[in-house]
């Protein structure tokens, strides 16, 4: 047997610098891989910013917010239902049959109104189907469409500004105090408390007998 055939590979000395590197390395890219799945999926990261395209050039910044119409002319249910219902195209055709009229930007109003097939609006807010969000008792609480929607009166298109995370809403139910205001200025986007949010919303809170609920059935039914 010859003297090269029995000899044993050694490695250069300058791997022992690099070898603490690639362990550390080993040990760090599954839990950056782990922590960038986690955060690339969760709400935070997929839903804020989302703003699809309508199938009308809607502007709340026009309509709610120059012209001041009331969140409730078109979303009629939010304060008795928990679902806050999409105008029908009537409601559209109130104003729009003498205003605008021949709009090249309102014609697939006029054509749902002339058929009477409904505009397909993409929702924007869109919750779980396991999860159950009652939009008439955060209102009758004197909670504000701004602290879930934004100020969507100064929106030219509707985006999501929240997350709608389960950690995001026990936050509020934890300590609601911050997003209390009296009931009649649910949907005055504009409102700004006189005095300490947190002392005005300790006594509306204390008021109204509001005890938010954090248990898993308050949400999950």
């Amino acid at each position: 047997m010859n003297q090269e055939s029995t000899a044993q590979f050694v490695f250069p000395k300058w791997t022992n610098t690099v070898r603490p590197a690639v362990g550390a390395l080993l040990i760090a890219a599954p839990i950056y891989l782990i922590l960038l799945i986690w955060y690339g999926a969760s709400p935070q990261a997929l839903a804020v910013g989302y703003a699809p395209v309508q199938p009308v050039q809607y502007s709340h910044a026009l309509h709610a917010g120059t012209l001041g119409l009331d969140c409730r002319y078109c979303h009629t249910t939010v304060e008795q239902a928990a679902f806050a219902a999409l105008p029908p195209t009537q409601t559209c055709m109130n104003c729009h049959v003498t205003i605008l009229p021949n709009s090249p930007r309102l014609a697939p109003v006029r054509e749902s109104y002339q058929t009477g097939l409904p505009l397909q609006w993409v929702k924007v807010h869109d919750l779980p189907q396991y999860v159950y969000f009652n939009h008439a008792a955060h209102l009758n609480a004197g909670v504000s469409c701004v602290s879930c929607h934004g100020r969507v009166d100064r929106e030219e298109v509707v985006a999501q500004t929240a997350p709608l995370s389960m950690g995001w809403c026990l936050e509020c139910h934890r300590q609601p105090e911050p997003y209390l205001r009296p009931k009649e200025l649910v949907t005055n986007l504009g409102w700004v408390p006189s005095e300490d949010p947190l002392k005005l919303g300790a006594r509306l809170r204390k008021e109204n007998n509001i005890n938010p609920q954090t248990d898993c059935s308050t949400c999950h039914r």
